[in-house]
């Protein structure tokens, strides 16, 4: 919890308004963050915040398309002028599980809008928060990823997703490197399989999933970065 008179962190989730990215919220606003729920659609994303936080005061709900690059821009206005910095950013918001598909035969359009949210998304909104992390004493960078994104298990299939984690892994290891000198921690995050709506039933609880993002997102200062981890453990990429 923040101690009196001095603020809290401030983290930002996108894809929040359900399933782990909902849930990264709770777990995070519960320690104390002042939390920014990240939602394509700023209904169900003000619904979401206040089902976590009916006062509103530790939850607060943006509209914010990560394939979008003048949402993504508006976002980070927004948080700069009312929150006056980040410290944790969660790119959790992905889409297009494609269990349907073959490389060989795969839809490049679909291909492509994958990459454009679950690789370039991250990518839009970590740029465009990165100078508040930067200013940030404590800042970590956390990319929700997945073991179908890790090139040591792949042997075929959701080639949209598969691909487009597996460069989300990439760009975590060249973030990590990059920005090691400024202190932001940068990891990449298996959540397995989770009972969500893209994860379908029979996967393990959600807050369960979550509760690694979470470990991520406060790690110490000398936490690991550019790891990919589960549960804490270490992921082959």
């Amino acid at each position: 919890m923040a101690l009196e008179g001095v603020a809290p962190p401030v983290a930002v989730v996108t894809g929040a308004n359900r399933g782990i990215g909902y849930e990264v919220v709770r777990q995070l606003a519960e320690r104390g963050h002042r939390v920014v729920l990240g939602a394509r659609d700023l209904d169900q994303g003000r619904t979401a915040a206040a089902r976590i936080d009916p006062s509103g005061e530790r939850v607060i709900a943006v509209q914010l398309d990560v394939a979008d690059e003048a949402s993504v821009l508006a976002m980070a206005d927004r948080v700069t002028r009312e929150l006056g910095g980040a410290d944790v950013l969660v790119n959790n918001a992905a889409i297009l599980y494609d269990t349907w598909a073959q490389a060989r035969s795969a839809d490049l359009g679909e291909v492509q809008r994958a990459l454009d949210t679950n690789l370039f998304g991250a990518w839009r909104v970590t740029q465009a928060l990165l100078p508040l992390l930067r200013r940030s004493p404590h800042p970590r960078v956390v990319m929700v990823s997945s073991e179908g994104g890790s090139l040591a298990s792949m042997t075929g299939g959701t080639p949209a997703y598969s691909v487009s984690k597996a460069a989300l892994n990439a760009l975590t290891r060249l973030l990590a490197g990059e920005l090691r000198r400024d202190g932001v921690l940068v990891n990449a995050i298996c959540p397995g399989w989770v009972a969500t709506d893209m994860g379908g039933p029979g996967g393990r609880p959600v807050s369960e999933g979550a509760a690694g993002i979470t470990w991520a997102a406060t790690l110490p200062d000398n936490g690991p970065t550019g790891g990919f981890f589960r549960d804490g453990k270490p992921v082959p990429w």
